[in-house]
């Protein structure tokens, strides 16, 4: 027994050794074949079908052919404006309709101040819920006459209306939302005065107008804070109260002293960066 396993032995070493170099090789062999397979099917996929391919700007190679290729310059470009401050379209207002069709009972007339409304009724007989918020419709207006018209109109109504202006509110509201929403920054202006002149035209107008906070104080939060910087020059546009952030600021101010007690605080919720002017 001990002849037999000292002669078998070195025939099972060689065996196994034989059967790993006949196992190694067909590995290889068929490795190299796999990959010689993987790229002649690479190249004809480079070739077949695309010939000529053009390369991106700023590549010095084509993608499957091998050769080198070079980084690519990108050029950043920023977010699109959002044009918060941009202007839109106003659609024809049914004031001009109104007026051009002669149903208001006025007409325009020169004196030594300028121009100004010769009504042909008195003001106080006017039917409030049919004409003010037809005026107040055409403060979108720009072009004149009907401008003239539509803000000196409110302004007459107003300082003539007394207790029949209050009932009329909720009829104001779409109209100088509507103004507002221009984004003109003429009839941002026009409007807050007309809105100033509102509140103080007559009793409990002011709290009647708190509840409509939420429609009207967005476009005046966007331009609070546009100011035109003059540096050491003169701003004439202050003296004509046409400085659209000081405008905002004073029409804020007032409707905090004639709406109420809840007045600042949904000033405040609308326009995070105002601050009371009761505080004393």
């Amino acid at each position: 027994m001990c002849v037999l396993v000292e002669t078998d032995t070195p025939l099972s070493l060689s065996l196994s050794l034989s059967l790993f170099l006949f196992l190694s090789l067909s590995l290889s062999l068929s490795l190299s074949l796999s990959l010689s397979a993987c790229r002649k099917t690479i190249q004809s996929l480079g070739t077949e079908g695309h010939n000529e391919v053009a390369a991106p700007l700023g590549w010095s190679g084509i993608a499957g052919t091998g050769r080198e290729i070079t980084s690519q310059r990108f050029s950043v470009v920023g977010p699109p404006a959002a044009g918060a401050f941009r202007e839109r379209p106003s659609k024809p207002t049914t004031f001009r309709k109104f007026y051009e069709r002669g149903e208001f009972p006025m007409a325009l007339e020169h004196d030594t101040k300028g121009n100004r409304i010769a009504w042909k009724v008195e003001i106080e007989k006017l039917d409030y819920h049919h004409y003010l918020p037809l005026f107040f419709d055409g403060l979108c207006e720009t072009v004149h006459p009907y401008e003239f018209f539509a803000r000196q109109g409110v302004h007459d109504m107003l300082e003539h209306g007394g207790p029949k202006i209050q009932p009329v509110i909720p009829q104001l509201i779409i109209p100088i939302k509507n103004a507002l929403n221009t984004r003109n920054r003429q009839v941002i202006c026009t409007t807050l005065k007309v809105l100033q002149h509102l509140v103080m035209s007559g009793d409990m107008v002011g709290e009647a107008l708190v509840p409509y906070y939420r429609q009207i104080l967005p476009i005046l939060n966007i331009f609070k804070n546009m100011n035109i910087n003059s540096g050491d020059g003169i701003d004439y546009s202050q003296q004509k109260r046409e400085n659209i952030g000081d405008l905002i600021q004073e029409t804020l101010e007032v409707f905090e002293r004639y709406g109420g007690e809840d007045a600042f605080i949904n000033i405040k919720y609308m326009v995070p960066t105002y601050e009371s002017c009761m505080i004393s």
